[in-house]
């Protein structure tokens, strides 16, 4: 894997309007292919912005995996910061909203954030909620690939994809 940088330019921050630097880096990743990197900090308040995206742009794209071995659990997800995300059988729903990062992980890391998130939610919550124990429960046995799920990956710019032989891809229309 290659990394090279290829632009650097300056941004001004949203939260504390002070002038910082953006880099953008072409890295070439095996199987994916190249992908852009953008890593943006400002050094003022500290924010932090990070996006991926696929290099060769596409249509709008829904791309969907059905996770029914373990092994897919390992498939590669490349969500660019515009990706909405679902997994319907666990009831989640991921949308970007202006400050949203793009990331590469696994399906298994995007069910383990979400389990993250739902415990955290969950605590706050006093008393606890019969539906929050059912929910991490279903999402621990998502996790451990017990359960069948639906990875399903809405892209209005197409540069996201998820790296198996089973993703099923399908352009969508731009009113969408």
């Amino acid at each position: 894997m290659s990394l090279m940088k290829v632009l650097e330019y300056e941004f001004e921050c949203p939260m504390c309007r002070s002038m910082s630097k953006c880099s953008e880096y072409l890295y070439n990743i095996p199987i994916v292919g190249e992908v852009i990197l953008t890593s943006c900090k400002c050094s003022e308040c500290g924010f932090k912005h990070v996006d991926v995206r696929l290099i060769e742009v596409s249509e709008p794209r829904k791309i969907m995996l059905k996770v029914t071995e373990l092994e897919d659990l390992n498939s590669l997800v490349i969500r660019s910061s515009t990706a909405s995300i679902a997994i319907p059988e666990l009831g989640v729903e991921v949308t970007p909203g202006p400050a949203s990062m793009g990331y590469i992980t696994t399906v298994e890391g995007i069910i383990l954030d979400v389990l993250d998130k739902t415990k955290f939610i969950c605590e706050s919550i006093q008393p606890k909620p019969l539906e929050c124990s059912q929910r991490i429960e279903l999402m621990e046995k998502a996790s451990r690939g017990e359960i069948p799920i639906t990875l399903i990956l809405i892209d209005p710019e197409g540069v996201s994809t998820i790296v198996s032989k089973k993703a099923v891809f399908e352009h969508l229309k731009t009113d969408q």
